[in-house]
């Protein structure tokens, strides 16, 4: 005796699994649907499964259970809905299949493997018990079956309907292994071949700016196939997988594995995981994610897996924000007055609509012959329900559906005007035909634009991206945000309505999924050994290398022209510098070169002024002349050094300033020389006096000048100065400044200045002590040490510093050690005559011890 059937529960909102008590009725109503027709459709869906309370499914009702729960999927059984839908329209038009009706036999096929082929069998053979290659049908009225969406329970079908050469059209996505016709020859895929996908998901990707994805995809061949073209394309943009994570199908693998994958997605740094499956080769982990709480990640799907419609495998927070890839379609806008109007009164022959009603409206059964009573709500519809239970739009199967009834419908209408044309028919016959002879017109049937079988369309595969809301929670619907449309110029595939998008609870603006933050401007990617290259560092630029760019591999180096600024953005322009007259250093140097000349002016007018005097007349007057006038045009060479530099310049620069200085020293020289001829010689008196009145020693300052002529004129003939720019010694300046040319040349000048400087030192160090009133040795050897000095320190820093720095200080050691000459040989002389005139007077002169140098230095 089969034991009374107890429900224990009806769940309701979230879940969609129900346990029911005393409702027998429930349960004795058929759950076959039968349409009469001259021509039948075998169509073949898993809308509902029973299982126990332990969650185990089974393929049919066990009654030897007493806790018995029905799960039902609202998704597929709109499948159901759209193949009425679409044979009430066939069927009204008057031009279409003329006297001919369509009928469909739905047969509800377990979610399971097991007895899949139990109601294959029952309507291919006609009887109650499956028998194969047995057919009790009288009159064949079966042209075609419709199956899927799985492509598993299609594959298991069309073994058992190409026996028999059945034609059989799946509504499901796309399967590259029902192509093989070898293998399947009668079987005919609705779906496009979504080739897109891929390059769909990844655009959204770069979008959005991601770089750091997860990946879900079932451990089967279709799953292989989409993470090879999906990482393919990820390469190409720069994209990295966080992680892969393969699902096995198999609901006894889900105790540990779908528990490792749900920890994986939980701790990646990846807030983007895209998912490819369905719900069938993915149901251990929807169950694993339903039970779980995650609002930090952003779930990237197709739209055959459905976690709208999943029972209660799904938790609604969870998936809010979702983004959902679905095959672009046009919208059949009677669809939808039809969902409206569907009740169980208009379509008596859905068995599944009383059991809707009784569900969702509460209406009753009559407990006599199990009819749905009359007294229901009035304004019961399938409209009320949530949009999570039950979608009102026409999704992507139920548009296959409705495409794959149409291409059957065309067949039987082109084999009916073919027989009509070989041989018409009597009066109240109706054609006779063999389904394998829809082959021939299925194969070449082509039904509008957008209803061509997938080996006839073109490859057209736009997706519409959907964005799941949940507002308030339970409540959730799915809302077109975009789109994506392959054959467009690249850069215009994607459209996106980004204010339209809701994101999970957790963000408040556009997600972030990166492995490293990016660089911005002025920075550059390092990449780091053994991480993928989405995971860097960022390292400034180097100086004078610029990005303006995010994410940059390497920096761009400014032109010579050009510096970076500080941020390291842009390169600007290097600003032209020398040492200018109006710079402060540049005012100050010409100031006191422009000073020192008119003093040195002064002095030599002095000096003619009182040119009889004892103190002018007792040092070479005429020595004194020369090297005052030498000494203002030292002081004036400088100015050659201030000012925007030119060929002509540069060249003069070195000439004057080495003649003049030449001059100068040759001058103290030769002042040091008759002092010490005068007092130490020790040539007879004649010759003395004849070496002075001669002035010998004069000759000195020609001889030594003709030699450096001849270097300079060397130095100029080899490598003659010239005018350079220098873009590295300043950071933001170019420095226009006078190239010594020959670097050589340019220090054996200085070193003969030098040896001269050295030799006049020495000379005046040992007539310092002579006895003379007026006996300047000492100070031509404070000069000429200072002189020195200042050259000796010049070259250290001068190599030390650049561009106009470096031109200053050569300026400041010319008229540095122009100075020393000047102040230590004539600040004395200028104090006597000016201040203390007393001495400077023949009488003081007499009163004083002379040697005979006081008579042989008179000149």
């Amino acid at each position: 005796m089969v034991p009374t059937v107890i429900i224990i529960r009806i769940l309701f909102n979230r879940s969609h699994a129900y346990a029911y008590s005393s409702s027998e009725c429930y349960f004795r109503i058929k759950e076959d649907i039968h349409h009469e027709g001259d021509a039948v459709i075998g169509v073949f869906f898993p809308v509902h499964s029973y299982y126990t309370g332990n969650k185990v499914p089974h393929p049919y009702l066990p009654y030897f259970f007493t806790d018995i729960h029905i799960q039902y999927n609202f998704k597929i059984y709109q499948l159901v809905l759209a193949l009425v839908f679409t044979i009430d329209e066939i069927n009204r038009n008057p031009h279409f299949l003329p006297n001919i009706t369509l009928g469909f036999d739905f047969y509800n096929i377990p979610f399971s493997e097991k007895n899949i082929l139990v109601n294959a069998l029952i309507w291919l053979t006609g009887l109650s018990i499956p028998i194969s290659n047995y057919n009790c049908v009288k009159e064949r009225k079966s042209a075609a079956a419709l199956t899927g969406p799985s492509w598993a329970r299609s594959t298991h079908i069309a073994t058992l309907l190409q026996l028999y050469k059945f034609p059989q059209l799946t509504v499901g996505p796309f399967d590259a292994l029902l192509s093989d016709q070898d293998q399947f020859h009668s079987l005919y895929q609705m779906a496009p071949k979504g080739t897109s996908l891929s390059l769909a998901m990844v655009s959204l990707v770069i979008h959005f700016g991601w770089n750091w994805v997860g990946l879900i995809v079932p451990d089967d061949h279709r799953g292989t196939q989409f993470l090879s073209d999906i990482r393919e394309n990820m390469e190409k943009n720069q994209i990295c997988i966080a992680f892969v994570e393969m699902i096995q199908s198999t609901w006894n693998s889900f105790p540990y594995k779908y528990w490792k994958s749900f920890v994986t997605v939980q701790e990646s740094l990846a807030n983007i995981i895209i998912i490819y499956g369905d719900n069938d080769s993915l149901q251990g982990l929807m169950r694993n994610l339903g039970q779980q709480i995650l609002t930090s990640k952003v779930w990237v799907m197709t739209s055959q897996w459905d976690v709208t419609n999943m029972a209660d495998y799904f938790l609604l927070d969870s998936f809010h924000g979702s983004l959902i890839f679905s095959h672009h379609h046009e919208q059949i806008i009677e669809f939808k007055n039809f969902i409206q109007t569907v009740n169980p009164y208009k379509y008596p022959e859905d068995n599944y609509l009383p059991k809707l009603w009784f569900l969702f409206f509460k209406c009753p059964f009559s407990e006599l012959d199990c009819h749905l009573l009359e007294n229901c709500q009035p304004n019961a519809s399938l409209e009320l329900l949530p949009r999570h239970i039950f979608d009102m739009a026409m999704n992507e199967d139920s548009y296959n559906t409705y495409r794959a009834v149409y291409t059957v419908a065309h067949s039987l209408h082109e084999m009916s005007l073919q027989q009509v044309q070989m041989q018409p028919l009597g009066y109240g016959e109706r054609m006779v035909f063999f389904p394998w002879q829809l082959h021939t017109f299925l194969k070449n049937i082509h039904v509008g634009a957008n209803m061509a079988l997938e080996w006839k369309q073109k490859s057209d595969d736009k997706y519409d991206i959907l964005n799941f809301w949940n507002f308030p929670k339970g409540l959730g619907q799915k809302v077109k945000v975009g789109i994506f449309s392959p054959n467009v110029p690249q850069g215009q595939q994607l459209s996106l309505s980004e204010q339209m998008i809701r994101w999970p609870e957790k963000y408040s603006e556009i997600p972030q999924s990166v492995c490293s933050e990016s660089c911005g401007p002025g920075f550059k990617k390092v990449s780091l050994e053994g991480k993928a290259v989405c995971c860097y560092d960022c390292t400034p630029c180097a100086d004078n290398e610029i990005s303006n760019e995010t994410d940059v591999d390497r920096c761009m180096r400014c032109p010579e022209s050009h510096y970076a600024n500080t941020e390291k953005t842009h390169c600007l322009q290097k600003a032209v510098s020398f040492l200018d007259h109006k710079d402060p250093l540049g005012m100050a140097l010409t100031t006191i070169a422009l000073c020192f000349s008119v003093l040195t002016t002064v002095v030599l007018g002095l000096f003619v002024k009182h040119r009889d005097t004892p103190i002018v007349k007792a040092n070479n007057r005429t020595l004194s002349y020369s090297l005052l006038i030498t000494l203002t045009v030292c002081f004036l060479c400088s100015l050659l050094f201030i000012g925007r530099p030119n060929t002509t310049t540069c060249i003069l620069q070195q000439t004057t300033f080495g003649v003049a200085f030449t001059v100068a020293l040759a001058t103290v020289l030769a002042k040091a020389i008759t002092v010490l001829i005068a007092f130490k010689v020790t040539f007879p008196r004649k010759v003395v006096r004849w070496l002075i009145v001669s002035k010998t020693p004069n000759f000195i300052i020609p001889i030594c000048t003709v030699v450096h002529l001849v270097l300079c004129g060397i130095w100029l003939r080899i490598s003659p100065p010239f005018l350079d720019q220098d873009y590295h010694a300043e950071h933001e300046n170019i420095i226009i400044m006078c190239n010594k040319g020959s670097s050589f040349a340019f220090h054996g000048v200085l070193g003969y200045l030098c040896s001269l400087a050295l030799g006049s030192y020495t000379v005046a160090f040992l007539s310092r002590n002579l006895p003379d009133t007026f006996n300047e040795a000492k100070f031509l050897s404070f000069s000429m040490l200072v002189f020195f000095c200042v050259w000796v320190t010049f070259l250290p820093v001068y190599h030390s510093t650049k561009g106009k720095v470096m031109v200053a200080m050569e300026v400041f050691s010319i008229l540095a050690s122009s100075a020393a000459l000047f102040g230590f040989i004539f600040a004395p002389k200028c104090y006597i005559i000016l201040i203390s005139p007393e001495k400077n007077s023949l009488h003081h002169v007499r009163k004083r011890p002379h040697s005979r140098g006081n008579t042989f230095l008179k000149t």
